[in-house]
């Protein structure tokens, strides 16, 4: 028996499809689709529930830091000395996004080494430690250590959640879940604008707003302890029993058998193999990994990041007040991701991706043409304001919850940590650049260029979409592996 299913194997690992269906005759009635077995019809989205909201907190703390520094920078630039130097501003912006790239960039070394729940764990100390140390700087040089620290937990908790439920979701809420995410990027947003009013009028009230980020980041600490280890991370690592105890835990005992028949299609326990950058690059997978390289580095190119870091800003010139702007913003952001939440499973993930690109290149074409001299000045604030936050809304729905789901999807088991923080690493550069340089790109060219050059890249997003981006919604991680798997 052993014999045959190593020579299933060797046949799968060449790219044909003999093994795929001698496999699927041999379990016969056991044959799941990640846990699910056609006979006995889909497990309880309520087992695994609780641990994707607990993986969520990395999110929420990620929205959190991207937006706490909106409404308390003009504070946090006079206290500290630095008021009206656009770099130095712009850096203590980006100088997070910076330690982002780090963490994103060892993401795939930590879970591979230590698994989820320890990565997770790891991710929320540097989040703590430098939180705290924001909350107490006294000079430019303190709340820069402080930013890079949090940047590097910052840069580890999107990949570790959208890995993590994507490995513990039934295939049949893997979207869904996957929007959670999302949602939790923009209620952090949202509490961190809130949090922040008070900034303006009370001294020192911009301490208290990173204090508190340091709140969740213990609760995902402490929580994280009670919740399960990825089914498949121990199935590589050879723990088959401890494999089967958390799919136990995660879709109940009449799933076990036919999930891990499942994960032993594409995974082979106890032969992890080591990943180098060469073969990501230059191997078999590089298109894979090309695809999701460009769809990250758009989706910063399409400028939202500008929106969410400086929304006050350019809101202020418009003559909106910045608590009706970020408010405004928030709302957004939080009804697009519900909105991804509801239609993830039923549309599908390239449906989104292009309809969201779409809305985001009449977006930003309306606060373009708001910038022009086309426009009366009576029409410009309608067209600012509502340009921006149909942007948002658009962004929300497909482009920005859809890219780390999807490709979380397709990456094979062996080198997904590890693919994923190859990709993520295009994300945090160019995510740096646009927060340094968006401010004085703004003073030097204006909003009516700068704002084309954001539509041009969210056309050119859509074009690639398009072209390059496979449909995975509904299909078990193995089926959408063999799917993409080439030829040897």
């Amino acid at each position: 028996m052993r014999g045959r299913h190593a020579d299933a194997y060797s046949m799968y690992k060449r790219g044909t499809r003999d093994y795929i269906n001698a496999y699927d005759k041999e379990q016969g009635s056991v044959r799941s689709l990640n846990g699910v077995s056609k006979e006995i019809g889909n497990p309880s989205w309520k087992r695994s529930f609780l641990y994707i909201l607990v993986a969520s907190l990395a999110s929420f703390l990620y929205g959190y830091h991207l937006g706490v520094i909106n409404e308390t920078l003009e504070s946090i630039s006079n206290d500290l000395h630095f008021n009206g130097n656009t770099m130095a501003e712009g850096l203590v912006v980006s100088i997070c996004l910076g330690g982002g790239f780090l963490g994103s960039t060892f993401s795939g070394l930590i879970v591979d080494r230590v698994g989820f729940r320890r990565a997770f764990q790891l991710c929320a100390l540097p989040m703590i430690i430098g939180s705290s140390m924001s909350a107490t700087a006294k000079n430019l040089s303190g709340m820069l250590l402080g930013r890079l620290f949090v940047g590097t937990g910052m840069g580890l908790g999107p990949t570790l959640a959208t890995l993590y439920v994507t490995e513990v979701s039934p295939a049949y809420v893997r979207g869904t879940y996957g929007s959670f995410t999302q949602i939790a990027t923009s209620l952090g947003l949202m509490s961190s604008l809130l949090i922040g009013f008070p900034a303006k009028e009370t001294e020192g009230w911009w301490r208290i707003c990173f204090w508190v980020s340091a709140v969740p980041a213990a609760l995902l600490a402490l929580f994280m302890e009670f919740s399960p280890e990825s089914p498949h991370w121990l199935f590589k690592e050879g723990r088959a029993a401890d494999a089967e105890a958390a799919f136990e835990k995660l879709l109940g005992g009449p799933y076990v058998k036919g999930a891990m028949a499942e994960l032993s299609k594409s995974e082979r326990g106890g032969e992890a193999e080591t990943v180098k950058l060469s073969e990501l690059l230059f191997g078999h997978h590089r298109k894979v990994v090309f695809i999701g390289s460009t769809l990250f580095a758009l989706q910063q190119l399409s400028g939202i990041n500008s929106v969410f870091f400086f929304s006050s800003t350019v809101f202020k010139s418009a003559g909106v007040s910045s608590q009706s702007a970020n408010i405004s913003v928030g709302i957004a952001n939080f009804l697009g991701s519900f909105a991804a939440l509801l239609l993830m499973d039923k549309l599908g993930r390239k449906v989104l991706l292009i309809g969201s690109f779409s809305g985001m290149v009449v977006a930003m074409g309306l606060q373009a043409a708001s910038a022009s001299s086309l426009v009366s000045s009576s029409n410009e604030v309608y067209l600012s304001v509502g340009g921006m936050l149909l942007f948002v809304l658009a962004f929300s729905v497909g482009a920005g919850p859809v890219p780390s789901l999807l490709l979380s999807e397709m990456f094979p088991g062996r080198i997904r940590a590890k693919a994923m923080s190859v990709c993520l690493a295009s994300h945090w550069v160019v995510n740096f650049f646009v927060g340094l340089l968006f401010l004085r790109l703004l003073e030097q060219i204006g909003p009516l260029v700068l704002n084309t050059i954001f539509a041009t890249f969210c056309l050119v997003a859509v074009i690639f979409v398009k072209r390059n981006v496979l449909e995975t919604k509904g299909k078990s991680l193995q089926e959408i592996e063999i799917a993409l798997l080439p030829p040897e």
